[in-house]
């Protein structure tokens, strides 16, 4: 398996405040083959927060037509594996993409891993996605394979983690892990966005191999995602519903106009060639009670004057996403409910974000 990436701490511009997790205590061990863990901050508290993600599967892809094949069905280009930055051998890189049906909408949001090729061995992507969609795309996969030289098969070995700084302060010059030619594990910054930290697919504790990392509590993780307006999974991007630049694909890294064609292309280009995308993904904020349990996904997003701005789409507690036109998102918003009549809201632009777009 491909050995992690040199972390070098916190990358910049994760705007907002610092970041705050619940944690609890991991066994120290390493990995069993190989000493690829060296603690940068052994005698401190916690300087990582590990959230293992259950809800996240992986799917391989492997054999001499990989490459083509999947180029044929994604939004972006493939993250094909070479030489990390500072380094002379070769890493595993990631990417970040959709599948779209023939109507342009979004069917699964995929992280890729591109694994580096060596001796013998066939060119090989992970594809990581929502695990209750595992199945399904499996299936979409074998449905365009024809006559591909390509093996789709599930990957179960691997465990899909989430890194991410206890705070941005804190991650300064940590190394979680060291760089070595094999190590059962793969690390490597989250393509979206710098605010997402790190992605790691290992078969052991991920806060086992992140020195200084503890065990954080996977409502967390969704609170801060949701904060960042980061969507992920079919609850945030509905097969068959969403529209890739409405959820804000371009936005993070997850599409390439000048790549070749691909299922879905022709609606997605015309929309970004004209210009004019009036309805995005922006994470929201409730200010009032809501109710037990939770706001229905669809539910409308309506201005001061009762005027529509949009549909809630989904979220955890107090926080989640929405899908608003852009010019009414500034005012003041509601949703009403059966239970406790108006609930207001606040939308934000992450600072994250595109300047021409704040």
């Amino acid at each position: 398996m491909a050995a992690a990436a040199l972390l070098r701490g916190a990358a910049p511009g994760c705007g907002g405040p610092a970041w705050s997790w619940r944690l609890r205590a991991a066994p120290r061990r390493h990995l069993a083959h190989s000493g690829c863990c060296q603690s940068a901050d052994s005698a401190s508290g916690a300087t990582w927060a590990c959230f293992l993600l259950g809800e996240r599967a992986l799917v391989r892809v492997r054999g001499p037509d990989s490459a083509p094949f999947l180029l044929g069905l994604l939004t972006n280009e493939l993250p094909l594996p070479g030489p990390a930055v500072g380094e002379a051998s070769t890493s595993a890189r990631a990417g970040y993409a959709h599948f779209l049906n023939v109507q342009g909408r979004t069917l699964y949001d995929v992280i890729l891993y591109g694994l580096p090729e060596r001796p013998g061995e066939q060119p090989t992507f992970l594809l990581e996605c929502d695990s209750s969609v595992r199945d399904a795309l499996q299936t979409h996969l074998l449905l365009h394979k024809i006559r591909r030289k390509v093996t789709v098969e599930p990957c179960p070995e691997l465990r899909v983690w989430a890194v991410l700084p206890r705070a941005p302060a804190d991650a300064g010059g940590a190394v979680p892990l060291r760089k070595k030619a094999e190590c059962a594990a793969i690390l490597t910054r989250d393509p979206r966005t710098a605010c997402m930290g790190w992605r790691l697919l290992s078969q052991d504790e991920g806060s086992a191999l992140v020195p200084g990392g503890r065990l954080g509590d996977l409502q967390d993780y969704h609170r801060h995602r949701y904060q960042q307006g980061v969507p992920e999974g079919v609850h945030d991007l509905p097969p068959g519903v969403a529209l890739p630049l409405e959820s804000n694909l371009a936005f993070m890294n997850g599409i390439s106009f000048t790549k070749g064609c691909y299922i879905g292309q022709e609606l997605t280009a015309r929309t970004h060639h004209m210009g004019v995308i009036r309805k995005r993904l922006f994470p929201v904020q409730f200010s009032g009670a809501v109710p037990g349990g939770g706001i229905a996904p669809g539910a409308p997003v309506l201005t001061e004057a009762g005027q529509a701005a949009g549909k809630y789409r989904a979220g955890l507690g107090d926080v989640g996403l929405a899908l608003l036109r852009s010019e009414k998102m500034k005012g003041p918003l509601h949703i009403r409910t059966s239970e406790s009549g108006l609930v207001a809201l606040t939308a934000s632009v992450p600072g994250w974000w595109p300047t021409a777009t704040k």
